[in-house]
């Protein structure tokens, strides 16, 4: 059966929510999107359009919404602008409007001479005043209060967010001057003999001293360390975590703590059979995080109980302050899991509203377990303090570079301590393109955009200034999402979901905000179907690019490296790519032909590809930095000379490169049907590699000497 065309009085009401009617496929082809999937994705937006009736109603409370309320929910705008704003009012009351600036200080908002005529309100008669912000107001956090003569239209909406944004994020002084580089990796592939089965914190700063001393490297990029789930199943990848706002305690190093040596010979004792336990597990094929979690958590309670004193006792209680109800949210969440297990929707039903009394009563009843979840994130806090710490003292300018994921996992601390701010019935991914022709299905619930403007941009701004806290810049994965995401109708495939637009312009806004208070660069990640428009718009507001080199292409041939942005991050490969030797070798068509996931023949597949690779290594030849046949290792040096040449400010290698790894970590469009985010580090026979021989590699001073320009 066919799908049934959208009425227009349809179309015109998903316009109006920013919901997308048609788009351009990957292929270039028109799409024009159902009717079932537009009535859903407005359903999930809080919009009522089952029927014809009710579709005229949504569109009439379209134009009567914003004279609901007195004041805008949000108002986020630039420095210098002076935006007006529209205040409404009862007809003929008086008003007044000051902005309360962060600091403590007020300042009057003058009003606009402009008569707009009244309109009639759910039977009230309402009027609209003009006022224009002030074109000096210092950027950050601050409030807009309107005082009135009368009652306000409605409670409560008198009282207004305004944020300020930088016009620019100005880079750090490091990069006005040409490109750095620097090293991306996966912390848990990277295991040392401490490793407890998984690379942890402290293996991220002894592979940042090593890459700052003995390379030169100036950053490293880090996979998300988003918090996971607290008790078994641990969802293994890190693009799909509980919350983005907290770290996952698995990357703590127990022998960090200083409290580990107030334990007595039978609690010491016991960890230290836990760590071999845990150590054990470094010799797998695969990383077992269940495994390394078990042990982790024994040993982690057992330290805990030991308490903490002094100046630690006191920064404890200052953390918990700073983090307020957001980490109390989160740490009974974690406590509510390991009671009742997960996901929450299976939980008492006293216990789905995080706001509840039967909630509050189980965090008092149980502060020691709360208290517990929070004391590993302080511990997480501190000791992430401390890498980049050691990362900048080494010589790196910039130090940890942050991933930050699209979105939370719909069974996540987030999907139930923020579901006020969260779309139910859709979830996010992608439509089909070329490496996922299929499309692709993330689990994970959008933001509500109308909501969290309401809520001030409130968790938006938690979660990013906490990413972004001791560290060097954030890599926002799928920036693209910022101004619009692929929603999925449940149920439904997803190449039957349709775009859902953001306020870019409030959420670019607040990063750049967050990052400059930082000191840090933000990198926007726009592979794939992104429009010009978009990519303009991130530079205009300081925004670095991301390029990679088997993407970027012109006239049917590789790019120059001259020709590559200079707001970006430039890389040969990434994480949704095989390594380097991987794609020469054509490792990602034999795992999407084994997987079942061309839509292709495999033959045709792989002349596709190899005409790919033929391309770069001609250019490679042209330039003359390798000779006709030459063996892999010396195309990626050369790949990696390209690299260098690029006025890119930054330049990425990959770990994986540097060890000669052929698997790829995650194929895109699979679950259980490849091991995502489970292999660890190898050779290029793919036995697992330690941190101490990565440290022994001869191809990273070749690698780095190349993207250098030696």
């Amino acid at each position: 059966m066919p799908p049934v065309a959208p009425s227009d009085a349809l179309l015109d009401l998903a316009r109006a929510h920013g919901v997308a009617t048609e788009f351009v496929d990957w292929k270039g082809a028109h799409t024009v999107i159902a009717d079932g999937p537009l009535r859903t994705v407005l359903g999930a937006l809080g919009v009522d359009a089952s029927t014809p009736e009710a579709v005229a109603s949504a569109l009439l409370d379209v134009e009567d919404r914003p004279w609901r309320r007195t004041l805008p929910a949000t108002v986020v705008c630039r420095e210098g602008w002076t935006p007006w704003i529209h205040a409404h009012v009862p007809h003929g009351a008086a008003i007044a409007l000051t902005v309360e600036l962060e600091d403590g200080s007020s300042r009057e908002v003058p009003a606009v001479e402009r008569w707009v005529h009244p309109r009639t309100i759910d039977g009230r008669e309402i009027g609209e005043a003009t006022f224009e912000l002030p074109g000096d107001l210092p950027t950050g956090w601050h409030t807009l209060v309107a005082h009135l003569d009368q009652p306000a239209v409605m409670e409560g909406s008198e009282v207004s967010t305004l944020v300020v944004t930088p016009g620019r994020l100005e880079l750090p002084e490091v990069l006005r001057h040409g490109g750095v580089t620097g090293l991306m990796t996966q912390v848990y592939q990277v295991r040392s003999a401490g490793s407890w089965g998984v690379g942890d914190l402290a293996d991220l700063g002894d592979l940042a001293s090593w890459a700052a001393t003995d390379l030169g490297a100036d950053f490293i990029l880090v996979n998300p360390l988003h918090a996971a789930e607290p008790v078994a199943p641990m969802e293994d990848s890190p693009y799909l975590p509980a919350t983005r706002r907290f770290v996952n305690p698995i990357y703590l190093r127990v022998e960090d703590i200083p409290e580990l040596v107030r334990l007595d010979a039978s609690a010491r004792t016991r960890v230290g059979e836990l760590a071999a336990t845990a150590q054990a597990l470094n010799a797998g094929e695969t990383i077992d995080r269940d495994a390394a979690w078990t042990a982790k958590r024994e040993a982690l309670g057992l330290v805990h109980a030991v308490g903490l004193e002094g100046r630690r006792a006191r920064d404890f209680v200052r953390f918990r302050e700073r983090e307020g109800e957001g980490l109390t949210t989160f740490a009974t969440w974690c406590a509510l899991a390991e009671r009742h297990g997960l996901p929450w929707s299976q939980w008492p039903a006293e216990y789905h509203d995080p706001t509840s009394p039967a909630v509050a009563e189980f965090t008092a009843s149980h502060s020691d377990l709360v208290g517990f979840h929070m004391w590993l994130q302080w511990l997480l806090d501190r000791q992430l303090g401390e890498v980049q710490r050691e990362a900048r003292a080494a010589g790196m300018s910039l130090g940890v570079v942050h991933d930050l994921a699209v979105g939370v996992h719909s069974r996540g601390a987030d999907s139930w301590g923020l579901a006020g701010a969260l779309a139910r019935g859709v979830t996010v991914g992608a439509p089909p393109d070329q490496f996922n022709q299929l499309g692709q299905n993330w689990s994970q619930p959008p933001w509500h955009p109308e909501r969290l403007a309401e809520l001030g941009y409130a968790p938006f701004r938690d979660m990013v200034r906490t990413v972004l806290r001791d560290s060097g810049g954030i890599r926002v994965d799928h920036v693209i999402g910022l101004f619009r995401l692929w929603w999925i109708p449940e149920g439904l495939t997803p190449a039957e979901g349709t775009y859902v637009t953001y306020d870019h312009e409030a959420l670019i806004g607040i990063l750049c905000l967050e990052a400059q208070r930082a000191g840090a660069v933000v990198i926007g990640e726009d592979l794939g179907v992104v429009p010009a428009i978009t990519r303009d718009y991130l530079q205009e507001r300081g925004v670095l690019g991301t390029s990679i080199l088997w993407f970027e292409n012109t006239d049917d041939a590789p790019t120059p490296p001259e020709d590559y942005r200079e707001l970006c991050l430039s890389s040969v490969t990434t994480h949704d790519l095989p390594p380097t030797a991987g794609f020469l070798t054509l490792e990602h068509v034999d795992i999407r032909e084994r997987l079942g996931l061309l839509t292709r023949p495999v033959e045709e597949e792989r002349a596709h590809e190899e005409e790919s690779v033929a391309k770069v290594r001609d250019a490679l030849v042209a330039r003359g930095w390798l000779e006709p046949g030459a063996g892999v290792p010396l195309v990626i040096e050369a790949m990696h000379r390209w690299l260098g040449h690029t006025p890119s400010a930054l330049r990425a290698i990959s770990l994986a490169d540097v060890v000669g790894d052929r698997r790829a970590i995650n194929q895109p469009g699979t679950d259980d049907e490849y091991p995502n985010w489970n292999l660890p580090l190898a050779g290029p026979d793919g036995t697992p590699l330690s941190l101490e021989d990565v440290m022994e590699s001869e191809l990273a001073e070749v690698l780095f000497r190349a993207t250098a320009g030696d």
